[in-house]
């Protein structure tokens, strides 16, 4: 069930995923053993579905990033292309959309070289119609996991 303690547990977590059960027993007013098992139950349900790390592309080198769109041809050649999007190292989120385009690629890189290669990978890949290539000047906002806005303060 996602009550206002539960949406709190999640924001504690979102902020910091290493955050110890104790401190977050504090911030949300019940006890340990009861954030604990509140926890343990989103995890089981599906509502958490992975502690990760968020990494700085800038810091590793990766300078450059790129929305894409991407056109095909025809449904029959969807499974292929996602399977190669699911693969490729450099796609970081891929999108199923309505509309003029069928995917939005978010593409991560350390050059313009680099982003050429990949383009020219998706471009030759079967089916593709057309493609649409948009470079990121600057990140504005950039939430991984977000929580129902209706239950904030």
């Amino acid at each position: 069930m996602m009550d206002r303690i539960n949406l709190d547990i999640l924001r504690c977590l979102r902020e910091n995923a290493r955050c110890k059960a104790s401190d977050i027993s504090a911030k949300v007013n019940l006890s340990v053993s009861a954030v604990i098992e509140r926890i343990r139950r989103m995890e089981s349900s599906g509502v958490i579905r992975q502690y990760t790390v968020l990494i700085d592309p800038k810091q590793v080198g990766n300078d450059l990033t790129a929305l894409m769109e991407v056109s095909l041809e025809h449904p029959k050649y969807y499974d292929d292309l996602v399977e190669m999007i699911r693969r490729h190292p450099n796609v970081a989120e891929c999108h199923y959309l309505t509309g003029e385009f069928d995917f939005l690629l978010k593409i991560v890189t350390d050059s313009s070289n680099s982003l050429e290669q990949i383009h020219r990978t998706i471009k030759s890949m079967p089916g593709v119609s057309a493609t649409k290539t948009h470079f990121v000047l600057k990140t504005i906002k950039d939430e991984v996991a977000m929580l129902p806005d209706q239950l904030v303060d």
